[in-house]
């Protein structure tokens, strides 16, 4: 629990830092619903047309008119962009740190196994990840409750149990990439959540890249697909988990037999 305890205290900053500019910019998306929902039947004619965008972002498939077509949208870019970016920077740099800051020989001077040291910290990751998403649900809530529109829950609730899945399998794909860097780096979380971001879109636009879409875990986050099924893609999520379970074995494997200095 000491490690948990550390590692909480030091991520702190940031939780709040990443929770505050997601929330507040989830929110500001919400209360601007009321003043352009009288305008959207202009706006679903203007995105219809724009062809290869419009598939882009599945916006050919959702009602600009209605809250949960907005709000997939929308705030679905916002959450889902913020929170891969969160998860991956929470998860690239927790093991490699160790050697960045010439702490790793102190710690393991201490009578702790590497095993539960990895475990700590993969818990300390979930716990920063889970209580993010948390914040950010009530935020949503209750934004949409302030704005007098009705909470249309199955779909929402679905919405964010696919980004915090995201958020889950791009941590432990970044966490077993930590136990790999030996100084650590931003770029590479950073750079793995973007990528993963654009793959989904060049799946969306171009059928022979579909692909794309059993790598990439924004493909079950797509909002006009979780409105028109009124669930989560199974297939996709399972291949999902099984990703990000390997990332963390990947990390236990490689850690437990590294070289630290």
């Amino acid at each position: 629990m000491t490690i948990i305890k550390h590692e909480l205290r030091q991520g702190r900053n940031a939780l709040l830092i990443w929770t505050g500019s997601i929330g507040f910019l989830l929110a500001i998306c919400v209360f601007l619903f009321p003043e352009m929902k009288g305008e959207m039947e202009g706006v679903n004619d203007i995105f219809s047309s724009m062809g290869s965008f419009t598939a882009a972002f599945g916006m050919d498939r959702l009602n600009f008119g209605t809250l949960i077509g907005f709000y997939a949208i929308e705030c679905g870019n916002v959450l889902g962009l913020g929170g891969a970016f969160y998860a991956s920077l929470c998860a690239v740099g927790i093991l490699s740190k160790e050697e960045k800051e010439k702490t790793a020989e102190f710690l393991l001077t201490h009578p702790v196994s590497r095993t539960r040291i990895i475990t700590e910290k993969l818990i300390a990751v979930l716990i920063q990840i889970t209580v993010m998403n948390l914040i950010i649900y009530a935020i949503a809530t209750g934004s949409i409750l302030a704005i007098g529109e009705e909470i249309p829950w199955k779909e929402l609730n679905l919405f964010h149990l696919a980004y915090y899945i995201l958020q889950i399998e791009l941590a432990g794909i970044c966490f077993g990439i930590s136990a790999f860097l030996r100084k650590g780096s931003a770029g590479v979380g950073l750079g793995i959540a973007a990528m993963m971001y654009f793959l989904n879109l060049i799946a969306n636009i171009a059928e022979v890249a579909e692909g794309l879409k059993y790598i990439t875990p924004f493909a079950y986050c797509e909002g006009a697909d979780i409105v028109t099924d009124g669930s989560l893609d199974g297939a996709k999520v399972a291949i999902g988990i099984v990703i990000g379970a390997a990332g963390v074995i990947a990390a236990y494997l490689k850690y437990t037999r590294k070289d630290m200095h």
